[in-house]
């Protein structure tokens, strides 16, 4: 059967990026071990939550898998005698939630797929690595000139997306990556106009855009080939990293903090803008922009993944934006996952927190000029500058771009007119959802603290607060 032929499936509807926030309920003693009853909840809603029963074992496995990051985690340590205590089970449970609390508030281990297992079983029981070989096998039916040299083992961030690297058969040492992935939840083009767009992206040509070799999409999923870069990403540079290294190896605890040089971060910076303001014109939803995103090729940055709005993917940063109801436009979505990257760029490392309160000192002040409008407190209220502004701003303004390659990505008006409903859909369910986290804010102030009906009606008033 090939790759196209295949039986409808839809496409996935849980948003893997909505935090999992656990709490441990209560302890029961057996005969022989302790159980903890944990409650976790998807996202604001108290309603989408469940219970799950786990021993120290259990946390104990989770821990050793997580143990490829690095991290120093807080698991408290192993005991043999006297563990049935009650005082020791009270502490325990202590310990044990905080190291919930920092699994589950970490940007890289909360989306990893050991910890959503851990967590929610039930939505994550099937082995997705088996899946895309299957879907990877059938495509090969059909396409037998490619060969997979090996898998490349967990080296994305994304539960429903695998990567291989491959080969052309008479071509045998060009090497490329195959990645597969499912549909997500903001997937909203019809079949037909998914499978017409993605293959159109080989036909894209721009001296930002990484190439696409091969492109190909049926009702469940899609498979996309690229070259393969030794050098790697913008992220691998930034943490000195081995791109064929897993993703948590390679990001949660980089031996050395150190940012890029100021030439860099204005040249980066540039060609990133430049991209992000030929695809709004374009009318090309983006919204996946962050340093992972982004290849180098030479000194040129390039930009990855063009299929993830088409499919209807999660953006990496879907957690941190979604908090803010001024970010309600894939163009302000791109705008707040640049600022993301600039500090990353500038500082060897991501911000400790969103908003940002102050910034440490910078190669220039005009990398905090930037930053200050799109990561602090005052940009979140007052919405993100566009990409148009960012390019005027003294740090980019005076860079000199000397690439000559003309862009060419020619977008039927038909597709222009469905990506551009599409891109409606998925602006509604982030608004949705924000109005959803700020009712569930107003709800918990109400009942924390004495709040008037006017002031209830006024959200500006318990905005302020928070």
């Amino acid at each position: 059967m090939a790759f196209m032929e295949k039986p409808p499936a839809g496409k996935v509807l849980l948003d893997d990026t909505v935090p999992l926030t656990a709490q441990i309920e209560a302890s029961q003693s057996l005969h022989s071990h302790t159980e903890y009853i944990i409650r976790v909840q998807r996202g604001v809603s108290a309603e989408n939550s469940w219970q799950i029963v786990r021993r120290y074992s259990d946390f104990d496995l989770l821990n050793n898998s997580l143990q490829i990051s690095t991290l120093s985690l807080p698991l408290p340590p192993k005991k043999l005698i006297g563990n049935m205590e009650r005082e020791f089970i009270a502490e325990r449970q202590k310990g044990l939630q905080a190291y919930l609390d920092v699994i589950t508030t970490h940007h890289i281990l909360s989306n990893c797929e050991v910890v959503k297992k851990f967590l929610d079983p039930n939505s994550y029981s099937v082995n997705y690595t088996e899946i895309a070989l299957q879907h990877v096998s059938m495509f090969f039916r059909s396409e037998p000139k490619w060969e997979v040299v090996e898998p490349l083992k967990d080296i994305g961030w994304r539960i429903r997306k695998k990567y291989f690297l491959m080969k052309i058969k008479n071509q045998p040492k060009e090497r490329l990556v195959l990645s597969w992935a499912d549909l997500g939840p903001d997937k909203y083009l019809s079949d037909k106009d998914l499978q017409y767009a993605v293959k159109l992206l080989s036909s894209c040509s721009h001296p930002y855009i990484y190439k696409v070799t091969f492109a190909i999409a049926n009702d469940s999923s899609a498979l996309v080939i690229r070259p393969f870069s030794e050098k790697g990403t913008l992220k691998d540079l930034i943490y000195k990293a081995k791109p064929k290294d897993p993703f948590l190896k390679k990001y949660c605890n980089p031996k050395k903090i150190q940012g890029l040089e100021l030439q860099q971060i204005k040249t980066y910076g540039r060609q990133i803008l430049e991209v992000l303001k030929f695809l709004h014109e374009k009318g090309f939803p983006y919204g996946h922009l962050h340093s992972a995103n982004v290849m180098l090729d030479g000194d040129t940055c390039k930009l990855l993944d063009l299929e993830n709005s088409l499919l209807g993917l999660p953006s990496f940063y879907r957690s941190y934006f979604s908090q803010f109801r001024k970010i309600n436009t894939l163009e302000g979505v791109d705008v707040h996952c640049f600022g993301h990257l600039l500090f990353e760029m500038t500082y060897g490392r991501p911000p400790d927190t969103i908003p940002v309160e102050s910034f440490p000192p910078a190669p220039s002040v005009f990398v905090v000029s930037v930053l200050e409008c799109i990561l602090t407190c005052e940009a979140m209220k007052n919405g993100m500058p566009t990409v148009s502004r960012l390019l005027q701003m003294p740090l980019f303004s005076d860079v000199l771009l000397t690439n000559s390659e003309k862009p060419q990505f020619k977008v039927p008006t038909k597709l222009k007119e469905a990506l551009k409903i599409s891109k409606e859909c998925i602006e509604k369910r982030l608004t949705e959802e924000q109005k959803l986290e700020l009712n569930m804010v107003f709800s918990w102030f109400a009942l924390h603290f004495e709040v008037s009906p006017a002031q209830k009606a006024d959200e500006s008033s318990i905005s302020s607060w928070l």
